[in-house]
């Protein structure tokens, strides 16, 4: 991976603009429908109880970033989400809000939103930034980093 230092937008411009020259592998509207089904799962999954059926939205080499920790592998994710929400009064009802798509060629994108969990006990929200790619089982998380 190549780490771009000092001007990060240029960076980002050119590594788009680099992965956008394939033109049999660009991000289409159906891509993006894709991603915000995988979206849309996880929620459903996550307002039923279900850790494991939540968790089918990463790739098994995920990294999760939150308050400044990270925690990479799909296994490791899902104990620290078993960990923190045990129960279905500490799940309570997720909502996603997608506030943009980037496409980064046709086989990543990057997803901006926000989350929102609402509980008998409190309600508590923030933001994240989703590193999505492509692979055989179609759209998955690769990167999460929310807070």
């Amino acid at each position: 991976m190549r780490i771009f230092k000092g001007s990060h937008k240029l960076g980002l411009v050119m590594m788009v603009a680099s992965c956008s020259s394939d033109q049999d592998n660009r991000f289409t509207s159906t891509d993006a429908h894709a991603i915000n089904a995988v979206l849309a799962n996880q929620e459903a999954a996550w307002d039923r109880g279900d850790i494991e059926g939540f968790m089918q939205g990463y790739v098994d080499t995920v990294c999760f970033v939150s308050r400044g920790r990270m925690t990479c592998g799909r296994e490791a994710v899902t104990a620290n989400y078993r960990k923190n929400y045990p129960d279905g009064a500490a799940m309570g009802d997720l909502t996603f809000g997608v506030d943009e798509i980037v496409p980064a060629g046709g086989a990543h994108a990057w997803l901006t939103g926000t989350w929102r969990l609402e509980r008998v006990a409190d309600t508590l929200s923030g933001g994240f930034a989703l590193l999505w790619a492509k692979g055989p089982e179609g759209w998955r998380i690769a990167r999460d980093l929310s807070h």
